[in-house]
């Protein structure tokens, strides 16, 4: 039988249904090989060759290859129609033929597929080809491009910027942008401006509101009523005189439908409509992949095939009637940069099949259901609007007002589904629908904005029926995973396949943190994209790394050759590397302190020096690095004045500022000053100072709920008494305390520790509530520590011995004998299971884990001499190199 090869086991076990027993599927399970983890692997003298290892976990997987090929040597490569997918062919063929599975004369072909349907995959089989050679070299060039920055910039990382983790090629660049962004946030100045409103009433008495567009015969643009005085005048105009209709236009409209999904564009929708991550998006996807529901999920293509076409017309009219078809069908063309095509776009394989005709696990249907109704909704008439809107003057034409709203005459693709916003913008005027009005109708002012509230300032008319409000020009938002991912599409940054793996990779180094849908840069990915701005400009570029994601699609194309883009990377980038040589670690961080100083130390605006220490008014401030890999803002005249601040500017999101150093008041009993400081891990109490006696002060941090200025010294002494001895436990006697951890508060009795939740009742706890919530602790470590009851007790093992019994467990029900535990089959209900079944069960499975097997124990080995010990080898050290390739990996 020809072996088949993929990547997963569910590919392999759909695929192993169409094909039949005449093929034997297997999964490689991903890649079988990659580059040693050290430096070398990568030969830049030497024509680019590259020394590549079978990681443990594969070389399993590719025994089972080449035990199967030794029964029948037909090879076939059916692995993912991408760059990566003809990667894993490649190197599938490089280590069989190394291992001498392979002959010269051994057939090895390569079949590629862009839906697992019974049709494709066979149609795939009946029409091999070769390994794409170029696709293979554009995979070795990116693997070489990750693994040389991974391997030369993260290590001057760790050496000139304490605490940084890694670098990549495209990570930092994706990390940048983040950076920059909030950087924009931090140094935008808000500008003020008003608008004035009106509710009217026709003659009919149907409402509608206008706003104000002319005033005094001049058009007004946004900036023109600059503050409250401004905006009143026009209030008081809008009152004082009556309006009426001069004009109604209404203009027809079309709406178009978004093109079908690719990679992209599906992980923006996917995160602005369920809140899901890319990472989250491309395994649900790849999971209906496999289980042959959609095509491939990997692709920056937006077209679709003759058939699907057909079939999505087909189900359109089927579904929704033939109003709804267009008369040709649609064809789509990407804007985007650096766009390939090479693939179809996301699609249902089915287009008859709706999301509720299958069935899949709760996020597999939301997305298949997003997927379903985008592609349909692509192949459908447009929707036809009616966009009107009114003028109303007075009779002076004194003021000018002006209302617009649309009407969907036919809602076409709508009807099906509609596009995501990427902002959190209310409903558009133009969204909105208006009353029959007509030209030549007065339109009386109806009372309506007395209950208007807002967070900034308004200003009512005495009728209430015209209203002044306040705005303020907003930052360009931070952004989210799907805004990120339009960016660096946009740029040409990265490819369909990376996006994920990229915003994990700044996730997980600590340089990114997420809250809710946003994106914040970290104070340590901060210092690294400062770091490489300025001593690695060119390779933190958008234009670069962009220009060089083409040269690599020309590679795929064939038309260039890898060696020599390596070449003329490997050449600057090397002198780049070399250049840092001599860098000094102080020398980093001065020039990171003149690059964001402007950030950092923002003019106060009176002529004072903005980095002058407030705590000693001598030293100056200047941006520090800790072990931990934080950075926060420090005294130059320390050990003698602690002043530190956090990382950021001061003020921060609510304009604030910084706490600095400010005395309460003086501890009785002591007779120390109390004091309120802010540090880099944020505000928090002080008993004293340093002194040589004692270098560590009493300290607290203050809790999250606390708001620093609303400490007082009662406060403050409260929090420097802790721990606050309760009293003694009724069964043993030792002492119960309560206290402030780095998790909340809790309460402690030897080694028993019970969260509270509220920070306030750490200084009310008495006894009885202390013991209640130690023994409900206790209580929940006895549940957690109590063996699970059988759902069926079957007796003793016939053959072994010991009970067997039937479990429920987290995926179904099994049988547990001793160590062994075997999954009931489907069609095999607990109540009807047999101890002969249990049995057999219980073979099989231990029969697939040698260490379990009880009945073929090995024979006790015979004992030999004694041999001379050898002497111990010292474990060789790693760590760089893991860490490198951690960075290489993670470019």
């Amino acid at each position: 039988m020809p072996v088949v090869v993929v990547e997963s086991p569910a590919k392999a076990k759909t695929i192993n249904g169409y094909l039949g027993k005449d093929y034997t599927v297997l999964a490689s399970y991903g890649h079988v090989r990659d580059l040693v983890g050290k430096d070398g692997s990568v030969d830049t003298e030497n024509g680019w060759d590259m020394t590549w290892e079978i990681p443990a976990d594969s070389r399993k997987h590719l025994k089972a290859i080449a035990d199967a090929l030794a029964d029948d040597p037909n090879l076939i490569l059916a692995t993912d129609p991408d760059r990566e997918g003809e990667a894993i062919s490649w190197h599938l063929q490089e280590a069989l033929t190394k291992r001498k599975a392979l002959k010269k004369d051994t057939p090895v072909s390569r079949v590629a597929f862009n839906a697992i349907t019974k049709k494709a995959v066979q149609d795939a089989i009946a029409n091999p080809r070769d390994i794409d050679t170029p696709l293979v070299h554009a995979y070795l060039a990116r693997r070489a491009l990750d693994y040389l920055v991974g391997f030369n910039l993260s290590p001057v990382l760790w050496r000139k910027l304490p605490g940084s983790k890694s670098a990549g090629r495209v990570q930092s660049v994706c990390l940048r942008l983040v950076v920059d962004r909030e950087m924009e946030i931090e140094s935008f100045d808000a500008r003020e401006y008003w608008s004035v409103r009106a509710m009217l009433e026709t003659p009919r008495g149907q409402t509608f509101e206008a706003r104000l567009v002319a005033l005094a015969g001049k058009k007004i643009d946004r900036f023109d009523l600059a503050d409250a005085t401004q905006a009143e005048l026009a209030v008081q105009a809008v009152e004082s005189r009556d309006l009426t209709v001069t004009s109604v236009e209404a203009k027809p409209a079309t709406r178009n439908p978004s093109p079908p999904f690719m990679t992209s564009t599906l992980q923006q929708e996917a995160s602005r409509k369920f809140g899901m991550g890319a990472k989250a998006c491309m395994s649900t996807a790849q999971r209906l992949y496999e289980a042959g529901h959609i095509t491939y999920m990997r692709t920056d293509g937006i077209d679709m095939s003759p058939e699907a076409v057909t079939a999505a017309r087909d189900a359109i009219a089927g579904r929704f009637g033939p109003e709804y078809l267009p008369s040709q069908p649609k064809i789509y063309k990407n804007k985007a940069k650096n766009a390939q095509e090479a693939h179809e776009c996301i699609r249902p394989t089915e287009m008859t099949r709706a999301a509720e005709d299958l069935r899949l696990e709760s996020d597999q249907k939301k997305l298949y259901d997003l997927i379903w109704k985008r592609t349909l909704a692509s192949q459908m008439e447009a929707a036809r609007l009616e966009r009107t809107t009114v003028t109303l003057r007075d009779a002076g034409e004194q003021v000018e007002l002006r209302a617009t709203g649309q009407v969907v005459v036919f809602d076409g693709f709508m009807k099906v589904y509609t596009e995501g916003r990427d902002d959190d913008a209310a409903t558009s005027e133009d969204d909105r629908r208006l009353p029959a009005i007509h030209e030549g109708d007065d339109a009386r002012k109806v009372a309506a904005y007395a209950d208007e509230t807002s967070e900034n300032a308004l200003i009512r008319a005495p009728s209430d029926a015209v209203l002044g409000q306040q705005h303020f020009t907003q930052p360009p938002p931070r952004y989210t995973e799907a805004t990120l991912v339009k960016k660096m599409e946009e740029l040409g940054i990265g490819r369909p396949s990376t996006y994920a793996s990229i915003l994990s990779t700044i996730v997980d180094r600590g340089y990114v943190r997420k809250e809710g849908n946003r994106l914040f840069p970290e104070d340590q990915g901060r210092l690294v994209t400062a770091f490489l701005s300025n001593y690695f400009r060119r390779y933190v570029s958008y234009d670069f790394t962009a220009g060089l994601e083409e040269e690599l699609d020309e590679v795929s194309a064939g038309d260039r050759d890898y060696r020599d883009v390596l070449d003329r990377f490997w050449r600057d980038f090397s002198a780049a590397i070399g250049e840092t040589s001599e860098l000094r670690i102080t020398d980093v961080l001065d020039k990171i302190n003149e690059v964001l100083e402007p950030h950092l130390f923002p003019d106060k605006g009176d002529g004072s020096d903005p980095r002058l220490c407030p705590n000693c008014g001598e030293g100056r401030l200047s941006m520090r690095t800790a072990r931990s890999g934080g950075a926060f803002i420090g005294c130059s005249n320390y050990p003698e004045c602690r002043y530190t601040r956090p990382f950021a500017p001061p003020g921060g999101d609510d304009g604030k500022a910084p706490i600095g150093d400010v005395m309460l008041g003086v501890e009785p009993e002591s007779g120390l000053e109390v004091h309120l400081k802010s540090g880099r891990f944020g505000p928090y109490v002080q008993l004293g100072e340093a002194t040589e006696e004692t270098p560590k002060p009493k300290r607290s941090s203050l809790p999250k709920a606390w708001a620093p200025e609303t400490v007082d010294l009662d406060r403050a002494l409260q929090l420097l008494s802790l721990p606050r001895h309760i009293g003694t436990h009724p069964d043993d006697g030792a002492p119960i305390e309560s206290n402030l951890g780095r998790y909340g508060p809790y309460v402690r009795w030897n080694k028993v520790y019970a969260n509270l939740p509220d920070e306030e009742e750490i200084f009310t706890i008495g006894m009885n509530r202390a013991v209640e919530v130690l023994a409900e602790k206790l209580a929940k470590r006895g549940q957690r520590g109590q063996a699970a009851a059988p759902l069926r007790e079957l007796g003793e093992h016939p053959e072994n011995g010991g009970p067997v019994n039937v479990m429920e467990g987290r995926y179904g029900p099994y049988v547990k004998w001793e160590k062994v535990n075997a999954t009931l089959p489907k069609d095999i209900a607990p109540e009807d299971l047999t101890m002969a079944q249990a049995v057999d069960l219980i073979a099989a499975k231990a029969a697939k884990s040698p260490k379990r097997k009880t009945a073929a124990k090995k024979p006790a080995a015979k004992k030999t001499a004694p041999k001379k010990a050898a002497a111990k080898k010292p474990a060789a050290k790693k760590p760089a190199a893991k860490k490198a390739k951690d960075a290489a990996d993670g470019a």
